[in-house]
């Protein structure tokens, strides 16, 4: 069996300067790419997910809650859909793409170009252990990794290389990562 890194969402809306930005966002970016080079050895895949809307309906809002609408962020064909500069690409086997026309937080919604949902990809690869990393950790983090432990994943978040969105937010996540049997290693970046 084997080992999968999943970076997830470090876009451009999520970082400085976006539509929907975390603080530290672009220091993740970097701080991940460094991880990648210093760590590819302990990884037999390392894949990718990433916001993709189009018309994800009432998620985006002219006047947004922050719980269940956002401003429009991560939409097909804009600058803030990209990958940040700052991570490194070149490792990164495949994308999953979620929330075409729906909300989707977790990475196991989305389909690479082939269609193929993260986790039936996890196991046509024989991928039975992740780190997850990315942003934010209060969100797509938090729940990328409550359905990889649910899929009976062995599920670490490396805290180190994650930005949250606010600290209240950030403990409950930790809490409710804690309570699916997700490991925990370092500390977010919160710095809202």
């Amino acid at each position: 069996m084997g080992k999968a890194l999943i970076i997830v969402d470090v876009q451009n809306d999520f970082c400085e300067g976006g539509s929907l930005a975390v603080t530290g966002g672009a220091a993740v970016a970097g701080a991940i790419s460094e991880h990648v080079i210093a760590h590819r050895s302990a990884y037999d895949h390392i894949v990718a997910t990433r916001d993709f809307h189009l018309d994800p309906g009432d998620h985006f809002a002219a006047e947004p809650d922050y719980v269940d609408s956002w401003p429009p962020h991560c939409v097909i064909g804009t600058p803030g859909a990209d990958f940040h500069p700052d991570l490194r690409l070149a490792e990164i086997e495949t994308v999953f793409s979620k929330g075409r026309n729906t909300a989707a937080y977790s990475g196991f919604e989305g389909v690479n170009d082939d269609d193929v949902p993260l986790g039936d990809w996890l196991r046509s690869h024989h991928v039975d252990a992740v780190d997850i990393v990315g942003i934010a950790t209060d969100h797509c983090v938090r729940a990328t990794a409550v359905d990889a432990a649910r899929a009976g994943l062995r599920t670490t978040v490396l805290l180190d290389l994650t930005a949250g969105v606010a600290r209240e937010t950030t403990d409950g996540a930790l809490k409710e990562l804690a309570e699916e049997g997700v490991t925990l290693t370092g500390s977010p970046v919160v710095r809202s």
